[in-house]
């Protein structure tokens, strides 16, 4: 055929006219079916079909314009018509419907556009690569196995965490969202800072177990894959695995090998010492925000240790059993030779197992970190840090290390880096507001306070530090006294709870029936900033000092001093049980030995390995030296201790009854007056 005549042919036969009209009206379908699908919640699938099916119809329609024309007397094959009378006037009809066809097309279009506009602004912004895998709700009749539906949800972020071309929320921040009745997938994805949300529930009954997973793009709060796995219950690890790969696939995330074979390595056999391991988990992740922080650890321990018996080759169990061990050691709840060698042992059990693995790794670290070995830290950290990508604690630990060692700047860096992944991280927040206390910037502390009560409006820890940054930065005790008498007005039994704050404001405001009542809730427990701990009978004999009490003092101070040599004997080179030993015999009137004791302290906490706890002491040690009567040696480590970020602060210098020997001395007076904010005029 000549080509001249087969492009004629085509124009006499329409095609041209049933293309554009097929693909003007095609695109409009395409527009409504991209609105209303979602709107309808029709799965992801469906959109594929329609455009698929939506394609396959356009060379079917040039056949039929090709083979078939419509005339007055209906469909009939094109060669036939040319025996039938031809038409006078060209039919414009099909112009037409083109024209409007597209005008409703583009108004679908433009519609489509601006209504997601509002929706998209909200996490457009946010890396495309980006989850938050919120916590599996429980659909199973034993409620018991809530733990078991937080570590099926566990596993699948720890899976995706390791996939270092994801962005992956860590589990502190998402388990928040836990118990919400409703959740508004929009909003925690802007909180989060994340453009994908993964959301899923857990049914477990017998040996049986159903695990429903959808992923939700919270750019434009469409689903863009959903699942379903009814197994046995054996192969729950195996169904975590595969919904990590399928959502690593879905977000186009490069995983190398190394990086499958982790996600496909499931943690154990044993589905009992599972549950015991969440269980620990759960517990140690309270610690920090109960007031027993040991009971906690102890109680993991023991859990952890029952995981292991069940399954010796459990890994991440010995981990877990490590940290809460180093931790203990750190916080200064049990800080003996015999709690490093069970962390010890834990760690050198994980690494048998699994050498190269970022957990055993980051374990090591943290119990080196407990040992003051900051550069063994940091050299751990960096072998976690190639297998944890997503790990906030990475970045935590290394701050917590900037911070030891004095590097303020690195420290506040490696923080807010941990912040990235873990935004709703209480505990973090709480580090960044103590490290702005100690570089005494009393203003970036209060705003970091309010992003915590932002979070948490009733948290009282928060509504407590919030007044205590008044008396430091003001010298105003209004703010923490009326937190503190509205708390024990709601709850009457929150009296021994608020015991060590109750002393310290009953000592600034000089109220000394406040300070025994204080006291004497206190019970057998102690009190005081960080490592450094005071006993009931310290108060008492500090109380009795300032009530100008010598006898009560001395009985006071004799009796504390037992208890504390013991602890010392225990632990002789701890620095901030020696302190307190040094504290109590300058109230004693034991010169000499409070002088030794005081000197040895900041020699055992330098501020190379502590540059927390190395300020307190050294501020404590210029308390025996004023106590004992060596005020220039006094003024002297004072003075030394205000040229380091630390704890020492306005409202504490003028308020405490512990300077009382120092007042009236000109130098101190000057330094009290160096530190008042420029608000404050006497």
């Amino acid at each position: 055929m000549n080509p001249r005549n087969f492009f004629t042919e085509l124009k006499r036969r329409n095609v041209y006219k049933i293309a554009i009209g097929y693909g003007v009206v095609a695109w409009l379908l395409l527009q409504a079916a991209s609105i209303l699908f979602p709107t309808f919640e029709a799965p992801p699938w469906t959109m594929k079909v329609f455009v698929a099916v939506t394609a396959l119809g356009f060379p079917i329609a040039l056949i039929i314009a090709w083979a078939f024309e419509l005339t007055p007397e209906g469909l009939k094959r094109t060669e036939l018509t040319d025996e039938l009378p031809k038409k006078s006037s060209r039919n414009r009809a099909w112009i037409y419907v083109v024209v409007i066809a597209g005008a409703i097309s583009i108004g679908l279009f433009l519609l489509g556009r601006f209504t997601a506009a509002p929706k998209q602004s909200a996490s457009a912004d946010f890396p495309a690569k980006s989850i938050a895998v919120l916590p599996f709700e429980n659909f199973s009749q034993d409620k018991a196995f809530a733990f078991f539906a937080d570590g099926v949800q566990d596993e699948i972020l720890t899976d995706l965490a390791k996939i270092a071309d994801l962005k992956v929320i860590s589990r502190t921040s998402v388990m928040q969202y836990k118990n919400a009745s409703s959740r508004n997938l929009p909003e925690i994805a802007q909180a989060l800072k994340v453009a994908h949300v993964l959301e899923g529930s857990v049914q477990r009954s017998a040996n049986r177990v159903r695990v429903s997973a959808q992923l939700i793009d919270a750019r434009n709060d469409t689903h863009v894959w959903a699942d379903k796995y009814d197994r046995d219950l054996a192969d729950v690890f195996a169904i975590q695995s595969e919904i990590a790969q399928k959502i690593a696939d879905q977000l186009q995330a490069k995983i190398s090998p190394r990086e499958r074979s982790a996600i496909e390595k499931q943690p154990t056999k044993d589905l009992a010492a599972y549950d015991l391991y969440v269980r620990a988990t759960d517990a140690i992740d309270a610690a920090p925000t109960t007031q027993n922080i040991k009971e906690n650890f102890l109680e993991a321990i023991t859990l952890l240790e029952q995981a292991i018996a069940r399954d010796p080759a459990f890994f991440n169990a010995y981990c877990k059993l490590a940290q809460a061990h180093a931790q203990l050691y750190l916080f200064g709840e049990d800080h003996t030779r015999a709690r490093l060698v069970s962390a010890e042992q834990a760690i050198n059990a994980a690494l048998r197992l699994q050498p190269d693995a970022g957990e055993a790794h980051w374990a090591q670290a943290g119990l080196l970190y407990s040992k003051l070995d900051y550069d063994g830290a940091r050299a751990e950290i960096e072998i976690a840090r190639r297998s944890l990508p997503n790990d906030a604690r990475v970045f935590e630990l290394s701050g917590y290390i900037d911070r030891r060692q004095g590097r303020w700047p690195e420290s506040a860096r490696n923080l807010e880096r941990a912040l990235e992944v873990d935004p709703n991280n209480v505990s973090i927040l709480w580090q960044i507001a103590l490290s702005y206390e100690s570089l005494r910037d009393y203003a970036k502390d209060a705003a970091v306070l309010d992003r915590i009560l932002a979070l948490k409006p009733n948290d009282l820890d928060a509504r407590l530090a919030r007044g205590q940054l008044e008396v430091a930065w003001r010298a105003d005790t209004r703010p923490l006294h009326e937190v503190i008498e509205s708390s024990m007005q709601q709850d009457p039994a929150s009296g021994k709870r608020l015991a060590p704050l109750r002393i310290f404001l009953a000592s600034a405001e000089r109220d000394a029936g406040a300070a025994e009542r204080a006291l004497a809730d206190l019970g057998d427990d102690t009190y005081g900033p960080d490592a450094i701990q005071f006993s009931r009978a310290f108060g008492e004999g500090q109380l009795a000092r300032w009530k100008g009490d010598a006898a009560a003092a001395h009985a006071s101070f004799t009796t504390a001093r037992v208890a504390q040599q013991r602890i010392v004997d225990a632990q002789p080179d701890y620095g901030p049980a020696l302190c307190v030993l040094g504290l109590i015999d300058a109230g004693l009137g034991r010169q000499e030995d409070a002088l030794r004791e005081g000197r040895r302290a900041v020699e055992l906490t330098p501020l190379s390995k502590d540059s927390i706890n190395g300020p307190i002491i050294m501020g404590f040690f210029a308390v025996i030296c004023a106590w004992v009567g060596e005020k220039d040696l006094a003024i002297e480590q004072l003075t030394r201790a205000l040229q380091l970020p630390g704890r020492l602060n306005y409202g504490g210098l003028r308020l405490s009854p512990s300077w009382d020997p120092l007042r009236g001395d000109p130098r101190f007076e000057a330094i009290v007056a160096s530190l008042a904010p420029k608000e404050v005029h006497d």
